[in-house]
């Protein structure tokens, strides 16, 4: 890194002049927190390439900051560390790959979604304050959708294409299946965007709580459990094993201030929900019907696609394990051509880890589970160490929300999507700069 603030330390020095008489350079900052957040506004219902525009601003606005701001330098965690490797590697895969123009495109998406990250890290460095204002954007954001969601359910909207098996079930077992404003209209897209977002909402339940602010508090919550319903009303099988993962998570989290002096009500709480989940399982028989799909093996048609691409997939990844085909969906969607078994064409692995290990190789799945697993360590241990209550239930949310995505990602392909990247890598980015130490190295 040393080189590179170099480099910098003499642009800035020449820009010097520039940046003390120019009116947008002095508002800089302010830009690039207007940019960051209209991403996740127009994540609602914008198409992914305008979703995609917005994000390539933030990172030329970043970029024009830190040639020309006295003072900006470059620093790295040893999680971010990981991360460079994987980006590194992805390039490395990218030049090998035999269909390098559909590769590049997948490398420029890439590149956007780590472009992004790296804006969020090097404008909260030195602007923490505004992250309570991001979240409270993503908060709105997952508002809006779990709204529209709600009501979409109670207007019985049809099926844009086939989203569930209903070959074995009763009338009265088949789910309205809502999706939402996201684009392209996929309800495990939404289930998906609540899984990276509703952690958030119930984070800033608990803060406006810890600062008693209850009417806050209260419509937050409200609001947090309105999404809660709205995700099992996606029918998306794979967000409610992540919804599970956000319980479990806020549930321990919550341990750390209840357990001792609150267990009783602790024991209550959790009991309650226990019940609750048991009771609309067994009363609500759409939903019954959805959740036991899970275990229905090769008897559900959704999930013997799943096993028919996860077979090819594993084939792909055994021959070309070095460096992958090439990032992105449709270089994927070519290669696979050659490995899938008649009539189960995909567009991905349909689980995060196998699609980088089949894009960019074994190198690049190790040293982005490297990134997860150092990001998620660090995050567990300010939270089990740090006094501020606020803190933690910023570090908590973020990590909660990054546990789920990732274990949501097992069973499905809607991580690559942009409404779900952007909230991952600010997740991370929020993350990080909370945990954050003097001694990071240069």
């Amino acid at each position: 890194m040393t080189m590179f603030n170099n480099i910098l330390k003499f642009t800035q020095k020449k820009s010097e002049y520039l940046y003390k008489n120019s009116l947008f350079l002095q508002h800089i900052d302010k830009l690039i927190l207007v940019s960051i957040i209209s991403v996740f506004f127009a994540s609602t219902v914008m198409s992914s390439d305008v979703i995609g525009f917005i994000a390539l601003i933030t990172v030329f606005l970043t970029v024009i900051k830190i040639l020309t701001k006295p003072g900006e330098r470059l620093s790295s965690q040893t999680f971010e560390l990981w991360l460079l490797a994987y980006f590194m590697i992805v390039i490395i895969s990218l030049a090998g790959s035999t269909l390098f123009h559909l590769s590049l495109k997948g490398f420029l998406k890439t590149f956007t979604y780590l472009g992004f990250y790296f804006s969020l890290v090097q404008y909260l460095k030195n602007n923490k304050s505004k992250i309570p204002l991001i979240l409270a954007s993503i908060g709105v954001c997952i508002s809006f959708e779990a709204i529209a969601g709600f009501l979409q359910n109670f207007a019985h909207v049809e099926e844009i294409s086939t989203w569930q098996d209903v070959s074995s079930l009763n009338p009265e077992e088949v789910m309205t299946r809502v999706y939402g404003t996201l684009k392209p209209y996929n309800p495990n897209l939404l289930g998906g965007y609540f899984v990276a977002g509703i952690p958030d909402v119930y984070g800033l339940a608990a803060d406006f709580l810890t600062v008693k602010k209850y009417k806050f508090a209260s419509v937050s919550l409200a609001l947090a459990l309105l999404a809660t319903i709205t995700l099992f009303l996606t029918g998306c099988r794979g967000s409610y094993i992540g919804m599970m993962v956000i319980i479990t998570g806020m549930f321990a989290v919550s341990a750390k201030y209840l357990w001792q002096n609150y267990k009783k009500i602790y024991l209550s709480v959790v009991g309650g929900v226990v019940a609750f989940a048991t009771a609309a399982l067994l009363l609500v028989s759409s939903l019954r019907a959805r959740v036991l799909s899970i275990f229905a093996m090769r008897q559900d048609s959704s999930n013997s696609f799943r096993f028919n691409v996860y077979h090819s997939s594993v084939e792909m990844f055994k021959d070309n394990w070095l460096l992958g085909i090439g990032v992105g969906n449709q270089n994927f969607r070519e290669i696979y051509g050659l490995y899938m078994k008649t009539g189960f064409d995909a567009l991905s692995a349909y689980n995060i880890f196998l699609e980088i290990g089949v894009e960019s190789g074994v190198f690049a799945l190790i040293a982005f589970v490297g990134f997860l697993i150092t990001l998620i360590k660090n995050s567990v241990n300010f939270i089990l160490k740090s006094a501020e209550t606020k803190d933690v239930i910023i570090v908590s949310a973020a990590l909660i929300s990054i546990c789920a995505v990732s274990i949501h990602g097992l069973v499905d392909t809607v991580f690559f999507r942009p409404q779900i990247q952007f909230i991952f890598w600010t997740m991370a980015a929020i993350a990080g700069t909370m945990i954050s130490t003097r001694d990071s190295h240069l």
